[in-house]
């Protein structure tokens, strides 16, 4: 049974995304009655910071919805567009923005920074609480409590740092002006990286995949593969000066694990064995990892859980990248946009002729709908003149109105199963969303590796095995390909793109902008103007 579900969906009034610094809940039980005793405290201070991890409204959750942090690690990169299709995803010229990193001033980077922001302060209240419990109530620790909530706002700062490089530091529910001055992006990760290696711990060493006491919820596992990700990106993380052109070197950044003297790749190694020690594995089927059922996955390390019946998180993806037509056949709805790059397409080895498949990686067929596809009962898809639904992949740009393709243009989302009996368009369905997984550590584990010297091709083969596609040396170009190939549509190609130094290079339909190749100022957003006003002398982010 899916334990920590019911245990949210009682949880009254938890507000949706609001104003950074604003929290206005409402039909709420009162302070008093809502942490009696232990049961009454992980609810209201625990559990209740669960619901900030999924989302139902732009800008909100870590994934599922949309002009949020997804869009932003996705729609600025060589692996996804939103073509503009006519009258259809122009949206004021959003997406075209996003892909051309043209962003200043876009609503989406200002509201996925109310939300983190949100999100931590709900952290902060709830540790709040924690801690008067534990003055009021001696005799009961409570310190896995506090363990647990403390990993979870480490998170929330992770997606905050990487996304806006600099962030305010703060404890309080209520932070005074003077909390909120933005502290250096390596001041952030130090922070983060110490409230996680002190959690730890405490953490429970259950798998949060699956369903019980510790679904869906901060683990041991999942705080490491936060710490081998921040260990990854030691080099973009600690770097200061971002604009500099020059970046530290990951074999001279300390870090201090378990009391050991370690480099950046070596602790990003030691963090992802800590994760295969707990008996974490490759599922057989790459497709299992994304059934309707998934909660069983081997490999599925944190996801945001996912029940029609017990929650209102939403997943669009789906949604947003199929045809109408198709969407409709598969009793569903559709919204027609989102495709694969040209760039995406290559790394897979699609060739344009589409008559040779020899090449192509087997994960494309999992990911991708392309050419003729069908419903669930094996009948094509028609358009309404009658003609087959084909997708052209190659014919996708940035912009294909007014094209014979104008609607069938790109190679479309499919990773996730076709849940039929899914909601509200089938936004809401009982696949849960996948954060991290294990496919992702062994890639960690073989880039680090291959950057602090090693090889790591036998690391590689494991994923490329399971896939039934060939072996290929683990050399750093591949494994950036293999990282688009494995991980296509999960939200990870900006964070990818930056540390191996190619978000800034042009690419098909995104010519680099002014002196973006030279100052990088475009691997962080800009800090939202209202934050930079809320003291006098701060700066904005270079560039912006």
């Amino acid at each position: 049974m899916k334990q920590i579900a019911y245990l949210l969906a009682i949880i009254l009034a938890l507000s949706s995304c609001e104003k950074f610094l604003e929290e206005n809940p409402t039909d709420r039980q009162s302070v008093a009655d809502s942490y009696n005793n232990i049961t009454d405290l992980y609810l209201n201070a625990v559990a209740a910071r669960y619901h900030d991890v999924g989302g139902k409204t732009n800008s909100c959750g870590l994934q599922g919805t949309g002009r949020g942090i997804y869009d932003l690690n996705t729609f600025t990169t060589d692996e996804a567009i939103m073509p503009t299709r006519g009258a259809d995803w122009y949206d004021g010229g959003l997406w075209q923005h996003l892909f051309l990193h043209d962003w200043n001033g876009l609503d989406p980077i200002g509201d996925t920074w109310n939300y983190l922001f949100k999100a931590i302060i709900g952290c902060n209240d709830g540790l709040e609480h924690i801690s008067l419990y534990a003055s009021l109530h001696p005799g009961e620790d409570v310190s896995a409590f506090d363990a647990e909530v403390r990993a979870l706002r480490a998170m929330f700062y992770f997606y905050a740092m990487d996304l806006y490089g600099r962030a305010p530091i703060f404890s309080s529910s209520e932070p005074k002006l003077e909390e909120l001055g933005l502290c250096s992006r390596s001041e952030v990760t130090r922070f983060i990286v110490s409230e996680l290696q002190d959690a730890v711990p405490l953490l429970a060493n259950d798998m949060s995949n699956l369903p019980g006491e510790y679904y869906g919820r901060m683990t041991q596992s999942v705080a490491n593969f936060l710490l081998a990700k921040v260990a990854l990106n030691s080099e973009i993380y600690f770097d200061d000066d971002w604009t500099d052109a020059s970046r530290p070197n990951g074999k001279e950044i300390r870090w201090n694990v378990d009391g050991k003297d370690m480099n950046a790749w070596e602790a990003t190694i030691t963090f992802c064995n800590r994760i295969k020690d707990r008996g974490y594995t490759l599922e057989n089927e790459f497709a299992a990892n994304f059934l309707i059922h998934n909660e069983y996955s081997k490999e599925n390390i944190f996801t945001i859980p996912m029940d029609k019946n017990l929650f209102d998180n939403q997943f669009i993806y789906l949604f947003r990248s199929r045809h109408y037509n198709h969407a409709s056949a598969l009793g569903l709805n559709g919204e027609n946009g989102a495709s694969a790059t040209v760039e995406a397409l290559r790394a897979f080895g699609l060739k344009e002729s589409l008559d040779d498949f020899s090449d192509t990686d087997p994960r494309f067929f999992a990911s991708y709908y392309f050419g003729q596809v069908y419903d669930l009962s094996g009948n094509p898809v028609l358009l309404d003149d009658g003609t087959e639904l084909i997708y052209e992949p190659w014919a996708v740009a940035l912009d294909v109105s007014n094209t014979k393709y104008e609607k069938t243009a790109g190679a479309r989302m499919k990773k996730y199963e076709v849940d039929p009996n899914g909601t509200k368009d089938g936004c809401q369905s009982d696949n849960d969303i996948v954060l991290f997984r294990y496919a992702d550590v062994l890639l960690m584990e073989c880039e680090a590796t291959v950057r602090n010297g090693g090889n790591g091709d036998d690391i590689m083969a494991q994923v490329r095995d399971r896939a039934g596609a060939p072996a290929i040396p683990a050399t750093l170009q591949n494994i950036l390909d293999e990282r688009l190939r494995e991980l296509a549509w999960e939200g990870w190609r900006r964070n990818d793109l930056i540390r191996f130094d190619r978000f800034t290079a042009s690419y098909t339909d995104r010519p680099a902008l002014p002196h973006e190749q030279e100052t990088h100022y475009t691997i962080v957003f800009p800090i939202p103007g209202e934050v930079i006003w809320l003291k006098d002398g701060q700066k904005q982010n270079p560039g912006y």
